[in-house]
């Protein structure tokens, strides 16, 4: 005689409830992961999907060098000869490649905001219309630009530069390489006018 599988479709998706609930409510699976130099792994303004952005430089001696991978949207940060750092990046999208060769930083700047790319907005600061670049998008009457913020803004060739901004988990700037806040002003503060950067396929 055949035994219903009724009582096991019930059995089973009770156990998948009673453990989706032990993760949301178990301290123990909630710990932060916090590296030596006190970065946190549950960085709210990381991405999510980003499990591997790390700082661990502060304190290490060592002539700073930045290698950037475009096929893997990684940074790569050195002391010396030893990594200290990776970042998840966004680079540029198709059509808005990122230039690929050896540089160096030729400027930091906190505060930056872009010439080119943002918004146009009115008088009272509501954005009218947004995401512009200002070369291509005539500006409506009573309008200003607004340049798009990218703080922590290294500058590394012509207009691009690497800073703090979106990361969708794909290449989609006009050139630049995005990071989150906390990789960006951990690269901001170690870099130097001058530091190398060498941007791979």
């Amino acid at each position: 005689m055949r035994t219903s599988s009724v009582p096991f479709c019930a059995l089973l998706a009770f156990v998948v409830a009673s453990l989706f609930s032990a993760c949301q409510t178990d301290p123990r699976l909630r710990r932060e992961v916090v590296y030596l130099s006190g970065y946190s792994a549950r960085d709210e303004a990381r991405s999510h999907f980003d499990n591997y952005s790390y700082w661990d430089g502060d304190g290490v001696a060592g002539a700073p060098s930045v290698v950037i991978r475009i096929s893997e949207q990684r940074a790569y940060f050195y002391k010396g000869t030893a990594l200290v750092g990776v970042a998840a990046i966004s680079t540029g999208r198709e059509g808005f490649g990122t230039p690929m060769g050896s540089f160096r930083i030729k400027q930091k700047d906190r505060d930056h905001a872009s010439s080119l790319y943002g918004d146009y907005v009115d008088a009272s600061g509501q954005i009218v219309k947004k995401d512009i670049e200002i070369k291509k998008d005539p500006m409506p009457p009573g309008t200003r630009f607004d340049g798009a913020k990218m703080p922590f803004f290294m500058r590394i060739n012509g207009g691009v530069g690497m800073h703090e901004g979106f990361l969708p988990g794909m290449p989609a700037s006009h050139g630049c390489i995005r990071m989150t806040r906390s990789m960006a002003e951990a690269f901001f503060r170690n870099v130097e006018v001058g530091t190398p950067v060498v941007i791979q396929p």
